[in-house]
């Protein structure tokens, strides 16, 4: 008992990352960055989108694990509180999901431990603020927005900002409820999809391709861990992505304007410490904010950097907060790619089903995770960024790549190539190359 004291204590090898509700790469991060693990859980995991497995437990590389209920500010805060880590300053919280990050901030403010400051992120959260924040870095070309008390106002003010517009919740997370709306027709149909009294935000379309960028801040000081290309979904449901792609490849004057926007969008926020990802497109005007979170990007997303260029962006967070030494750097240069799959309602995942071992074993795939337990049928379409499946692959050349993927795909029961960028809206020709990039 002694021994389990010590190692949750964060005395003898390193401090303690307390780490809510993670996925085993959070916990494996962890171990890689040379810091103890704390898991705090409910006694019973909540229940996740699709089915995904519990939350990690001991015998998934944790050193201990709290069961407190992070969701209850007041609970949390008496559960750590009782960790030696803690009691010592030897510990951060940290959460890498809009929920968590929340809860993280607002705990390691109670028990006056170092991390991002609640404020900053709900600074980021809040889109409607920080649209109005970012545009002052652009104001010769601003992006119109306004919001949107009552749903059926939603047709009148998407005829002041033009058609396409977007349409999303001031406060939403994980894409929940953005609509893309083409014209007044789909604007008349989204009435009905938000409640009469709600709260909005309906802004100009971005037109252009986009970056998914992450960042670890420390002092004020934001560094540029790197970015992705984001594939959009074809049709109405641009708004989602259907995969991401790397090396990305920009003009120096581009890649310099997209790093000044996510730190001046980080500066304006008060995001001084901590991780972020954010969004951007790369309009004709230049690169415009579609929003920011201040916490990593999805597990699978960050990975493609880790792949790609060999950053590993969740240690780099893990040993940043916790003042340990920047993990070692093994520089990579390849071709990674990330494609979901989702299934049409009805569809029988059946048990024995081949499909995820044969996509497995396709040259080149790293990685198929399928989030819809065996033996169930699909429900519903999956929203915002959810979905039922997704293969990581990595490979010497683009189109080797996309071979990879779209064999692991179809084996998975998506038929047919991704074709990027088919919304039936125009889009400018990327201004990328598939070399690497600097940051």
């Amino acid at each position: 008992m002694t021994g389990e004291r010590e190692r949750a204590s964060g005395t003898g090898r390193g401090p303690t990352a307390v780490l809510l509700s993670p996925r085993p790469a959070i916990v494996a991060a962890a171990r890689r960055a040379g810091a103890h693990t704390v898991v705090v859980a409910p006694g019973e995991p909540p229940a996740v989108a699709w089915g995904r497995p519990p939350v990690p437990s001991d015998r998934e590389g944790a050193e201990r694990r709290v069961p407190a209920d992070w969701r209850d500010h007041r609970r949390l805060v008496e559960a750590l509180g009782r960790l030696d880590a803690v009691r010592r300053g030897h510990a951060r919280v940290f959460g890498c999901d809009p929920a968590a990050a929340l809860a993280a901030a607002r705990a390691n403010e109670a028990l006056g431990l170092p991390g991002t400051p609640a404020a900053a992120v709900t600074a980021l959260m809040d889109k409607a603020a920080l649209r109005a924040r970012s545009n002052a870095l652009h104001p010769a070309r601003p992006v119109s927005f306004v919001r949107c008390g009552r749903a059926p106002l939603l047709p009148f003010l998407a005829g002041l900002i033009g058609f396409p517009c977007v349409v999303k919740p001031r406060a939403g997370t994980l894409g929940e409820g953005v609509r893309l709306l083409a014209g007044p027709a789909d604007a008349q149909a989204a009435v009905r999809d938000y409640p009469e009294v709600t709260d909005l935000l309906v802004e100009e379309y971005l037109e252009g391709p986009e970056l998914a960028v992450e960042a670890l801040s420390r002092e004020g000081r934001h560094r540029i861990l790197g970015w992705t290309r984001r594939i959009p979904a074809p049709g109405t449901a641009a708004t989602t992505a259907a995969g991401h792609a790397l090396p990305v490849a920009l003009p120096a004057g581009t890649a310099g304007a997209v790093r000044a926007l996510v730190r001046g969008v980080l500066d304006l926020a008060g995001h001084r410490d901590g991780p972020s990802h954010t969004e951007v497109v790369l309009t004709p005007n230049g690169p415009r904010l579609i929003e920011a979170h201040a916490h990593p990007g999805a597990e699978e997303l960050v990975q493609l950097l880790r792949l790609a260029h060999g950053t590993d962006v969740l240690a780099l967070t893990l040993a940043a907060g916790l003042g340990l030494p920047e993990p070692v750097h093994h520089p990579r240069t390849a071709h990674a790619g990330l494609r979901y799959v989702d299934f049409a309602p009805g569809t029988r995942i059946e048990r024995a089903h081949p499909g995820p071992a044969a996509a497995r074993a396709v040259p080149g795939v790293v990685r198929v995770r399928l989030d819809v337990p065996p033996g169930t049928t699909v429900r519903r379409t999956p929203t915002g960024s959810l979905h039922h499946a997704h293969v990581l692959a990595t490979a010497p050349t683009a189109a080797s790549l996309a071979r990879a993927l779209d064999r692991a795909a179809a084996l998975l029961g998506r038929a047919g190539p991704l074709t990027p960028d088919s919304r039936g809206i125009h889009v400018p020709r990327p201004p990328w190359g598939d070399g690497p990039h600097t940051t």
